[in-house]
């Protein structure tokens, strides 16, 4: 993939503002249910006072749109803001807004937040030594391990599973290891998860979630679904 900023001075390319935001095509999909959660913990912008405000911006990206955005352009693109100024909060959301909207093509949400939702209650797949796993229960599978296709570095997640079927717990545990050298981005990765283990077990409610480790300030939390009620809010645990 090529990119206009990465390796590369931004200052040596005169991109600003959206211009910097590189573009990424999704392949069409037909999960009924998706979506990609960012938080952006470190965001900085000047208030009418030219004070500085740090806070944490949650950005949700429908996963039917038709372009997402790679991460480090997202970063550099925020981090202009900490010398811009503003007179309300409400303007500094629709200016990232009508933004990021011009790239990705659909209606995007976006707000300030100051909590996260706790973490569902789960098995730890990584643990469990039955045959199959109990339907109707949310499975955490820790430390699943993929590679970036722009950096060529790892990323680490923590995979939640929740199923109407049960899963064969061998199969999943193999499945989830074969990413660990797969070049694919997040919402790729959780993408293929949840199509592949539809197909595997014919499952009538399934959702699948990623919870990413942050890098350089963001984490991106994609969610896939047959169903829209269990894992797709935006939680957090200790450690990500």
């Amino acid at each position: 993939m090529k990119t206009k900023i990465l390796g590369k001075n931004l200052f040596e390319t005169n991109l600003s503002g959206k211009k910097i935001l590189d573009e990424i095509k999704r392949n069409k999909s037909n999960i009924k249910h998706g979506k990609d959660i960012w938080n952006i913990y470190d965001f900085l912008y000047l208030d009418k006072m030219k004070m500085p405000n740090l806070k944490i911006l949650e950005i949700t990206i429908p996963a039917s749109s038709k372009f997402t955005i790679e991460s480090k352009s997202m970063k550099l693109y925020l981090n202009e803001f900490y010398n811009k100024s503003f007179k309300k909060q409400e303007d500094v959301i629709k200016c990232i807004k009508n933004d990021i909207e011009s790239i990705v093509k659909t209606k995007i949400k976006i707000k300030f937040i100051n909590k996260f939702y706790e973490e569902p209650k789960n098995i730890n797949l990584n643990k469990l030594s039955a045959a199959n796993t109990e339907p109707e229960t949310i499975l955490k599978f820790n430390g699943f391990r993929s590679i970036c296709p722009v950096t060529s570095q790892p990323d680490l997640a923590n995979i939640y599973i929740y199923s109407d079927k049960p899963l064969s717990v061998n199969w999943v545990k193999k499945y989830l290891l074969s990413y660990q050298e797969q070049g694919d981005f997040h919402e790729q990765c959780i993408e293929s998860i949840y199509l592949d283990l539809n197909t595997k077990f014919n499952c009538k409610k399934l959702e699948v979630c990623g919870r990413f480790q942050r890098r350089g300030g963001i984490d991106i939390n994609p969610f896939r679904g047959s169903s829209n009620k269990i894992l797709n809010k935006n939680f957090r645990e200790f450690n990500q």
